[in-house]
């Protein structure tokens, strides 16, 4: 299941290089987007701040209530057979 994923996130590295080599290359750059889009680096750190300020306090009080479920999940499981 890892090596799916890994395999996965580097197609998409992969894929987003080449995507930005070909925008590159007909003069589309990040600067030129972020003007079209409407953005300035300080928006786009003022949207991070706000996200990571709303995320973090709520991941940890979601924690608080999945980690102890998930926790008596797996001590409640019943042990798997191996196959060997």
């Amino acid at each position: 299941m890892f090596q799916d994923l890994l395999r996965m996130v580097i197609k998409v590295a992969l894929a987003s290089l080449v995507a930005g080599a070909i925008m590159t290359h007909f003069g589309i750059t990040l600067e030129t987007m972020m003007k079209f889009a409407g953005l300035t680096p300080d928006r786009l750190t003022e949207l991070y701040q706000k996200g990571v300020a709303w995320a973090l306090p709520n991941m940890l009080l979601g924690s608080l209530v999945i980690i102890p479920m998930w926790l008596l999940a797996a001590l409640l499981r019943p042990p798997s057979r191996s196959s060997e």
